[in-house]
């Protein structure tokens, strides 16, 4: 729709972005923690550019969420957030199959989104529509589970070098990261 100008009109001052990153350092000093929080920020990556076609690739999955575990209280679409569903360990699964993930156990704006379609948090079935496809070459035979621990030093001695240990032994030219 376009103002009197023929220019796109402004969305109303209500209509904002979420200021996700001060309402996450408000919520960890309100834990306690003396600093807030220092999202992870690096002026290097070790990342390169794909070697070949991603139609000739085959793509890993790296997700966040959680395999669902009856027992540790609600981890539905409309759970409030659920700590005991957390996990902390790198896992993996057969992509052959299907799995039950949730997304429960990370601190999502449950006011704004939900957790209905699974496809946001964990894409295995459309990856597997892309294969067919010839969009990417192949899945690898696992998907990778990356554990959401909030340690900066957890997450790069421990789980950093164990998914990138699995992603090798599958052979894997690209990863798709998916963080909740």
């Amino acid at each position: 729709m376009s103002g009197d100008s023929g220019y796109p009109e402004f969305a109303p001052e209500y209509d904002a972005p979420i200021t996700y990153i001060q309402r996450i350092r408000d919520y960890y000093q309100a834990l306690g923690y003396g600093a807030p929080y220092r999202w992870a920020h690096y002026a290097e990556v070790p990342f390169d550019p794909l070697k070949k076609p991603l139609s000739k690739c085959r793509v890993g999955l790296i997700t966040t969420a959680a395999p669902y575990q009856p027992g540790k209280g609600d981890q539905g679409p409309g759970a409030p957030y659920n700590a005991a569903a957390k996990f902390y360990r790198v896992y993996s699964g057969n992509t052959a199959v299907d799995h039950d993930l949730r997304i429960s156990h990370v601190g999502i704006d449950r006011t704004h989104t939900t957790a209905e379609d699974s496809n946001t948090w964990f894409p295995l079935p459309e990856l597997r529509r892309c294969a067919a496809a010839g969009r990417i070459g192949e899945i690898a035979p696992r998907f990778y589970g990356a554990p959401t621990n909030r340690s900066h030093r957890t997450t790069i001695d421990r789980d950093c070098p164990e998914l990138l240990a699995v992603c090798r032994e599958d052979r894997i030219d690209a990863a798709l990261l998916v963080a909740n």
